[in-house]
């Protein structure tokens, strides 16, 4: 059997035109009423942002939260004032970030231009974040529908799964790009079509330009994605029974796939560059990859935001709720384990040939997740694992592990379709084990069923930015900074910004911001988050995270003096309310520390503002 299997009868049997119109009017019924049903799944979970999308903000990743809005108000500012869409010193002035090495998601900035200069970008943000889990579930319902069942119900249960599996509700945390997880079936479904013959150039040109502007929303997901389908290709090639089929596609899926090579190469030749050889760019990434490693114990614990947690079976071994990326639960991972055994059994030798290289792929992404050692019920072991063998490789050194337990969600609803269209499929005799397998069904996945994002109140914008009055003191192209100087824990800054942008007209700069880049100042290094910090944002950092009040000495100044001189910033101010990782910070403390190092500030509108003139020096007091 070809891995290509017929989706619905109406193909097979080609009707006569009256019914086959009735065929296609009761598919495109299906098809809506899963589009609706993804829909409105994606909204409950992401309804406490729609509640008030300009003050709330997902309580477990402010910060991402913050970067992603201020991308997609760079979009606005590409449009409307031009620019590089992978370089920027709006932000980390005087060096820059190159953002080719964040993630940039310039389609989406680009694409939803017009909403967030209508809307602003935080109602943008979640319209994405909604769009994207609906999506997901909808392309993956597509794709098994089209490529593997003949029954829609069974795709349209595994695409739902697929959609809202705990680990792409972990990074609905804040995560544009991860969220996206309608790239992987739409990227296979033209990797599939790639063997169809006289059609080699168009179903290649295709692929490359989806290549070219995925690399922009996902590049370490669509990393994934060709990673598991390479793997899945190879050993489906390389069985007996398939390789006389696989042999006789082959010229036609090298020519497409050259055709592919050179759509990508001259759309991605530039944003590669900039990635890899780019001003600010940096090797491996600012996070511990270690640290950052799939527990072999998550597979079989429940998410603290699924079902199962609110009767207490909840787990916290992902290293941060946004990164929960497996906890498929002990019920679904047994239902997998004795679903390919009943496929096995009942399959032919072609979709047997089939079950074996999903069942590789997931194997194998399984141990990838697990990183460089063992990690079980929270706790490191010293036994290494294959991940210790490539983790200083190009591209791996750059991924975090835990992260490819999430291609382990299509190998599971791949199973989940199949598993479903054997047990609906009529022309099958019924088993004694129906009714068992039925059951488990609901068994397994009711308790992973998501919960809502948490929510809370972050910072309003100031009317100082609001209103514009920060233009009085500010030039064109100057530097203008909130306090604290913004960073993952501390964004207000950065989403002032990134206000300003989306409204267009006059733009300041910041210092700093929340991105990734070079450890060292204007020379390739490691990766770390945001820019190296320079004694002063520390002096501010401090006050506004733990309340600590510094005894602000002469050094202080001198260090304060030449460092507003790097950043060359026209003015400081600080907002009536800044916004923390879980909660509001001490801004009374920050208002005496700046006070004591930069005299007496100015109130106006609803904030307090340093003006730090040329030619004068505001520390020396």
């Amino acid at each position: 059997m070809s891995v290509a299997a017929p989706t619905s009868a109406s193909e097979e049997e080609q009707p006569t035109p009256p019914f086959a119109a009735r065929t296609v009017v009761r598919r495109l019924r299906s098809h809506a009423f899963v589009a609706v049903a993804a829909l409105a799944m994606a909204v409950y979970v992401t309804h406490g942002l729609w509640q008030q999308p300009y003050t709330n903000v997902i309580a477990d990743n402010v910060g991402d939260q913050a970067f992603f809005e201020w991308v997609l108000s760079y979009g606005v500012h590409l449009l409307r004032d031009g620019g590089d869409p992978f370089f920027t010193t709006l932000m980390n002035t005087p060096l820059g970030v190159n953002l080719a090495a964040n993630t940039s998601i310039t389609v989406f900035a680009i694409l939803f231009a017009p909403l967030t200069v209508l809307a602003g970008p935080q109602v943008t943000f979640v319209t994405i974040l909604t769009l994207n889990l609906a999506g997901s579930a909808f392309a993956w319902y597509l794709f098994l529908n089209r490529w593997l069942t003949h029954n829609r119900v069974s795709a349209a249960v595994a695409g739902l799964f697929c959609g809202f599996a705990p680990g792409f509700v972990s990074h609905a945390n804040g995560h544009l790009n991860w969220t996206s997880g309608w790239i992987a079936p739409v990227v296979l479904w033209r990797l599939l079509k790639l063997r169809e013959k006289g059609h080699w150039l168009r179903n290649g040109a295709i692929l490359g330009v989806l290549l070219g502007g995925f690399f922009t929303i996902a590049a370490e997901g669509l990393f994934f994605t060709a990673l598991a389908g390479g793997v899945f290709l190879i050993v489906w090639s390389l069985s007996r029974t398939t390789w006389p089929e696989a042999r006789a596609a082959l010229p036609t899926v090298l020519a497409a796939l050259g055709v592919t090579a050179v759509v990508a190469g001259a759309l991605l030749a530039y944003p590669l560059h900039m990635h890899f050889a780019g001003p600010q760019t940096f090797k491996g990434t600012g996070f511990n990859q270690r640290h950052y490693a799939e527990d072999l114990g998550s597979y079989f614990s429940f998410s603290e935001r699924s079902l199962a947690a609110t009767v207490g079976l909840g787990s916290d071994l992902a290293p941060n709720p946004t990164e929960a990326t497996s906890f498929f639960g002990m019920p679904l991972m047994v239902l997998v384990i004795a679903s390919l055994i009943m496929l096995w059994r009942r399959a032919d030798p072609g979709r047997r040939v089939t079950l074996r290289a999903v069942t590789v792929v997931g194997v194998a992404f399984l141990l990838l997740s697990l990183g460089p050692r063992l990690n079980f019920m929270g706790d490191e072991t010293d036994i290494p694992l294959p991940y210790a063998l490539i983790q200083s490789w190009p591209l791996f050194d750059s991924a975090l592990p835990l992260r490819f337990a999430l291609v382990l969600v299509g190998v599971i609803g791949i199973v989940l379709a199949l598993t479903a269209d054997t047990l609906l499929d009529r022309t099958v005799v019924p088993h004694p084990a129906h009714t068992a397998f039925a059951t488990a069904f609901a068994f397994a996945l009711i308790p992973i069923f998501p919960l809502p994002l948490v929510y809370r109140e972050r910072a309003p914008e100031p009317a100082f930015i609001a209103n514009g009055t920060w233009e009085q003191y500010v030039p064109d192209g100057g530097t203008l900074s909130a306090l604290p100087f913004a960073i993952n824990v501390a964004a207000d800054g950065q989403r002032w910004q990134a206000y300003t942008m989306a409204r267009g007209g006059r733009q300041f700069l910041i210092p700093d911001g929340y991105f990734l880049g070079p450890d060292l100042d204007g020379a390739e290094g490691k990766g770390r988050i945001g820019a190296v910090p320079r004694r002063t944002d520390w002096l501010f950092l401090r006050a506004a995270l733990y309340g600590h009040i510094t005894q602000v000495s002469n050094a202080d100044r001198a260090y304060a003096r030449a460092d507003l001189q790097y950043w060359d910033i026209d003015a400081l101010f600080l907002p009536p309310t800044i916004t923390g990782p879980t909660g509001p910070l001490y801004r009374a403390a920050l208002e005496i520390v700046a006070t004591d190092l930069l005299g007496e500030p100015e109130r106006v509108d609803d904030v307090l503002v340093w003006r730090i003139r040329p030619g004068t020096d505001p520390v020396d007091r």
